[in-house]
């Protein structure tokens, strides 16, 4: 979402944030050298024999834009939406956008440049840590200490990618501490880094194997290909203008959801004839965040202020109510959910899918992990 001030309340606001920064420090425990700690995993036998998960984020659409019946994404609110269970009290976690997909991967809250987008690609002053699994203190790029779920994934053996549209470069991010070049699009260059959540941790861009993991949208086809080929975990994030962000586009394409229901049309059918996606694999499409914190930054599941951010979503406790899509085998189609999630949830779920301890906010006490209202096609019967 673009961070242009737009009234005097939410400058107040993101200054608000910047001060709760240094409250936060001040409470937290001194050892800033301590990495952010995981909570036990679940085994519960209501997870499915998922293997292969696909995460796909368009940008910026509360819940009725997309899902309702006007909606300007017909294929994806109405023939996807036929054959999954849509989860219609999901919510983001946070605005503007950068925090929410970094809490989709690590489950850390926001503070006040991530709530800012992340203007400059600052290294995160980490000053303390604070339960559960928080790392306190204010930036944008994580030290390798603190954890995130490819580090996870890392050390079980399974496979991760980030396919990123016009990313071109693997890897590709700005300068440590530098301003950020993308956050407007270019003609031929509509790549946002604040829309790829592996760029914000030193274990991912100090890593020799980065490029191999975070790369273009274009390499997806290829890797789709097999079962083998196929990572356990394939994160994805559509340009400035496929994503819905722009409207219209750099390019002259309309943007909003008439941009994002075409893009669906191209990948998503791929991924849906791919032989891991038949096999065991679960498709999850949903938003980062609603249309702003003006129009909505309520929050669900227990979201109350962090350590580094008294108000997650700037004038409220959250992202707003936005849904997610949930395909796979083990789900029945055209069914509901009312279960209130939100990206920490999914970030819990993936976990439970892989056998993996839950990080951070995804460890919270009394939040909702995917269950039989999810996975609900009686695989287990």
């Amino acid at each position: 979402m673009s961070t242009t001030p737009r009234t005097t309340k939410r400058v107040l606001a993101l200054l608000l944030a910047a001060a709760v920064v240094l409250l936060g420090a001040g409470l937290a425990r001194p050892d800033a050298s301590r990495a952010a700690t995981a909570t036990p995993t679940s085994t519960s036998a209501y997870v499915p024999p998922v293997k292969h998960v696909f995460v796909i984020n368009i940008e910026n659409k509360g819940y009725d834009t997309t899902w309702g019946a006007g909606s300007a994404a017909p294929y994806l609110a109405q023939t996807l939406r036929s054959q999954g269970v849509l989860l219609n009290t999901y919510y983001g976690t946070a605005h503007n956008s950068q925090p929410n997909y970094v809490a989709q991967i690590s489950g850390q809250g926001p503070n006040a440049q991530m709530q800012g987008d992340c203007q400059v690609y600052s290294q995160f002053a980490q000053t303390g840590t604070a339960a559960p699994g928080q790392a306190v203190g204010n930036g944008c790029v994580f030290p390798a200490s603190v954890p995130n779920l490819t580090d996870q994934l890392k050390s079980k053996g399974l496979a991760w990618r980030g396919y990123m549209e016009d990313m071109g470069t693997p890897c590709r991010h700005p300068a440590l501490n530098a301003t950020d070049d993308t956050q407007k699009a270019r003609v031929g260059d509509q790549y946002a880094a604040r829309h790829n959540p592996f760029m914000y941790f030193s274990s991912i861009t100090g890593a020799a194997d980065c490029g191999q993991h975070v790369v273009d949208l274009n390499q997806l086809s290829t890797d789709l290909a097999s079962t083998s080929t196929t990572p356990n975990l394939s994160y994805i994030t559509p340009n400035l203008c496929h994503d819905g962000h722009d409207s219209p586009c750099v390019d002259g394409q309309p943007g909003g959801l008439t941009s994002v229901n075409s893009w669906l049309q191209t990948w998503v059918p791929k991924i849906l004839n791919s032989p891991a996606y038949k096999n065991d694999g679960m498709l999850v499409i949903t938003a980062d965040e609603s249309d702003g914190p003006q129009s909505d930054a309520t929050a669900c599941c227990g979201e109350g202020p962090g350590p580094n951010a008294a108000l997650p979503g700037i004038t409220g406790l959250g992202g707003g109510r936005i849904g997610a899509l949930v395909l796979s085998r083990y789900v029945k189609a055209n069914t509901w959910s009312t279960t209130s999630y939100n990206h920490y949830s999914l970030l819990a779920s993936i976990e439970d899918v892989f056998k993996l301890p839950y990080l951070g906010y995804a460890g919270s006490s009394g939040l909702n992990r995917f269950g039989l209202d999810v996975y609900n096609s009686g695989w287990n019967k």
